[in-house]
C-alpha cells in the first residue's frame, strides 16, 4: 500500500468531470488507502469490489458518525443536524435501524412501487408536453429534477405548493464544491428544513389521510415504535432521499446515452433493453461518488489492511463499481451488460430501500425522453457538462436540443 495519504482533489475541474482515471490508479495501489477527503478529512478509501462488497455487511463498521474518533464529523454537521436528525436509518444500526426500516419498508416493495407507473408516466409525459414545442431544454431542471420531486412529495402528501421551498433548501443542505459551504448558509437551511417538516407533521395530524406521513403519524402516537425526533429524522430523509439520487440517475443516464451515440441509437433500437440500461448507468457513473461512509467500532481488518478502532472507512462503491476484477471492460458503457450487480445502491442491512422507485422513474423517465424528443443530442459538448462536485455526482445541468413537436 502506498504510504501517505492521497488528496481528492474536488477543487480540480478535471478530476470534478471524470474522477474515474484517479480511482484506476488509487485500485492499483492497494486495496486500502488513506485519503483526504471533503472537509479535509481523513479516511480510509476501500477501493475494491469484493472488500467494498465485504465491508458493507461487516458488523465492525457503524453508520453512526459519533462511532467516529474524528470529533472534526460532528463539528462539520449542521446545528440542526446534530440535535436532532442523527436519529435516521442512514444515521443508525440494529436494533434502531431494523425498527425504523420496517415501519416504511411496505411503502417500497416491488408490487406497491409497479402500482405507481401509471402516475409515474402521467409526470414525465406533463413535463415533456412543456418543452417539446421549443426543440431544447435543460432536461435536469425541466425534467429530471422535478419528476423524482413529484412523485416523492405525492408519497408523502406534500403541498404542491411548498415543492419549491424544500428542493431550495436542500440544494443548500447539501451541497459541495471546492471551497467549504458557507456555515450560516448550510444551518439556516437545516433551521427552515426542519421547522418545515415539524409543520408538515402537525398539519398531517390535524387532516390526516391515506399517504405515508400519516401512517408514520400513527405509528408515533398510537403505536408508540419512534419517538418524535426519529418521526421528524424520518420524514426529513424520504423527502430528501426520495428524490436527490434518483435526479441525477436520470440526468447522468441522459448524458451517458448522448455521449455514446452507438449506444443510445441500440436503446432507440431496442427499448426492452431499458431495464438492463438502467443498472449500467448505475454501475458505470452512478449517484454515490466517491462511496459510503462507515467508522470502525473497533480495530479492524480490511483486506489485510489494519483499521483503527473510530476510524472513518469510506467505501469506495464508484471505485468498486469499476473493478476489473468484477466487470469485463469496466470503462466502457455497455447497455446489454450481464452479471451487473453494481454497488450503487449498497448492501446489506442498508440497501437502499426506494431502490425499487428509483429504477422504476429511471426507466420511465429516460425511455419517454427517448420516445418523445426525436433528434436528442447535447447542446454543449460532453466534458463542457457541468457536475456537482462532492459526494451525489451528476449533470448539475443537462442543455439538450431535439426536434420541436406539436
Amino acid at each position: 500500500m502506498a504510504e501517505g495519504p492521497v488528496l481528492l482533489p474536488y477543487a480540480d475541474p478535471s478530476f470534478v468531470a471524470d474522477p474515474f482515471p484517479l480511482y484506476r490508479q488509487l485500485r492499483e495501489d492497494g486495496p486500502v488507502r488513506r485519503a483526504v477527503i471533503a472537509g479535509g478529512l481523513e479516511a480510509w478509501l476501500v477501493t475494491r469490489y469484493e472488500d467494498c462488497l465485504a465491508a458493507l455487511s461487516d458488523a465492525r463498521l457503524s453508520s453512526d458518525v459519533r462511532d467516529a474518533s474524528d470529533t472534526r464529523l460532528l463539528q462539520q454537521l449542521p446545528e440542526t443536524e446534530r440535535e436532532s436528525m442523527l436519529s435516521n436509518m442512514l444515521r443508525s444500526d440494529p436494533p434502531d435501524h431494523t425498527r425504523l426500516r420496517r415501519l416504511v419498508s411496505q411503502a417500497f416493495t416491488a408490487r406497491r412501487v409497479a402500482g405507481m407507473r401509471p402516475r409515474i408516466q402521467a409526470v414525465a409525459d406533463r413535463l415533456l408536453d412543456a418543452v417539446v414545442p421549443a426543440g431544447r431544454a435543460d432536461l435536469v431542471a425541466d425534467f429530471a429534477l422535478p419528476l423524482p420531486v413529484t412523485v416523492i412529495s405525492e408519497l408523502l402528501g406534500v403541498p404542491v405548493d411548498d415543492r419549491h421551498d424544500f428542493q431550495h433548501w436542500t440544494d443548500r443542505m447539501i451541497r459541495r464544491g471546492a471551497e467549504p459551504p458557507d456555515p450560516a448558509v448550510v444551518n439556516e437551511a437545516w433551521r427552515h428544513m426542519r421547522a418545515y417538516v415539524t409543520e408538515l407533521i402537525r398539519d398531517e395530524r390535524a387532516r390526516p389521510g391515506d399517504d405515508l406521513l400519516s401512517g408514520l403519524i400513527t405509528a408515533r402516537d398510537e403505536e408508540q415504535r419512534l419517538t418524535e425526533d426519529e418521526l421528524v429524522a424520518m420524514v426529513f430523509l424520504l423527502l430528501v432521499a426520495g428524490y436527490i439520487t434518483t435526479v441525477n440517475l436520470i440526468g447522468g443516464g441522459i448524458a451517458a446515452l448522448l455521449a455514446h451515440p452507438g449506444q443510445l441509437d441500440l436503446l432507440r433500437s431496442d427499448p426492452g433493453l431499458l431495464p438492463g440500461a438502467i443498472e449500467e448507468f448505475l454501475r458505470y457513473d452512478g449517484p454515490v461518488n466517491p462511496g459510503i461512509a462507515r467508522f470502525a467500532r473497533e480495530d479492524a481488518e480490511i483486506a489485510g489492511v489494519r483499521v483503527p478502532r473510530g476510524a472513518t472507512v469510506l467505501i469506495g462503491s464508484a471505485l468498486a463499481d469499476r473493478d476489473p476484477a468484477r466487470f469485463p471492460d469496466p470503462d466502457r458503457l455497455d447497455i446489454t451488460r450481464q452479471d451487473n450487480a453494481h454497488l450503487a445502491f449498497g448492501h446489506g442491512i442498508h440497501y437502499c430501500l426506494g431502490a425499487p422507485l428509483a429504477r422504476l422513474e429511471g426507466q420511465i423517465a429516460i425511455g419517454t425522453a427517448l420516445r418523445r424528443l426525436p433528434g436528442l443530442a447535447l447542446a454543449v459538448a460532453p466534458d463542457a457538462i457541468p457536475r456537482r462536485p462532492g459526494g451525489l455526482r451528476g449533470p448539475a445541468a443537462l442543455p439538450v436540443t431535439f426536434t420541436p413537436g406539436g
